[in-house]
């Protein structure tokens, strides 16, 4: 592909992983694939549980990009994903959107937690992000998700983000929020953001959640809990900025999943 093709088409990128337990209380990683801006990296774990940081080898996603992250949790395997700094939107050098696609898949017995850091919709930028989670009926997941609009003093761009959660081959959520020019109105309305600039959402699935359901509840100023059919719970949060609304999802999840 040429340098004019690339900018007009975008950039295509994958970074894919997969977990299997090794038959010895632990956990393999046989695949760890990634490709132009998207990097994987295996880092120290702890117990059985190994960790895997997604890096960003360049700025992105741009305009007319199209990033795709997999994990596949295969049955009685663990695994804990970060990211080395937060993902930054930007407007690219032409006016498409941008994707960005994650697909998660654990079996039964096998449990992954996906902790990335912050995605921030940057003045201009145009992304459409989807992640897509299908668990057995014993899968355990803890994921989180942070989205702040704009940089400091920056008006955001448009970000779409759809989240869907299936357990045992069941729907058990799919939600849509689109935000910033162009979004349809009253996304910051005192019924959606109410001017907030951080959003977020933590989903804890635990077979446990089947026999006791999670409490709905309102978790301080902006935050609440609220279960999901199944043996799952999602928090949902706004704050003025990261740092605030990081700290209200984390007391979420030591409350439940400790």
């Amino acid at each position: 592909m040429d340098g004019v093709t690339a900018a007009v088409a975008g950039v295509r990128a994958t970074a894919r992983m997969v977990a299997r337990d090794d038959g010895r209380g632990g956990t393999a990683l046989p695949v760890l694939e990634s490709d132009g801006p998207l990097a994987l990296r295996r880092t120290r774990g702890s117990g059985a549980e190994p960790r895997v940081m997604l890096v960003g080898a360049m700025s992105g996603p741009l305009g007319g990009d199209h990033f795709t992250v997999t994990a596949d949790i295969q049955q009685g395997a663990r695994l804990r994903v970060g990211s080395a700094a937060a993902t930054i939107a930007l407007p690219g050098q032409t006016k498409g959107e941008a994707r960005y696609d994650v697909r998660l898949n654990v079996a039964d017995g096998g449990e992954l937690r996906w902790l990335p850091e912050q995605l921030i919709s940057a003045g201009g930028s145009d992304l459409y992000v989807t992640t897509r989670i299908d668990l057995g009926a014993t899968a355990r997941l803890v994921l989180r998700e942070e989205q702040v609009l704009g940089r400091v003093g920056e008006e955001p761009g448009r970000l779409t983000s759809r989240l869907v959660l299936r357990v045992a081959g069941r729907t058990v959520l799919d939600q849509e929020l689109a935000c910033g020019p162009g979004a349809p109105g009253g996304w910051d309305g005192p019924a959606v953001l109410a001017g907030h600039r951080a959003v977020g959402q933590l989903i804890v699935v635990r077979p446990e959640f089947a026999d006791e359901p999670v409490s709905a509840q309102v978790l301080g100023e902006g935050a609440a809990v609220m279960p999901l059919a199944g043996p799952a719970a999602l928090v949902t949060a706004v704050a003025p900025d990261a740092r605030l609304l990081r700290r209200v999802l984390d007391a979420a999840l030591v409350t439940l999943a400790p």
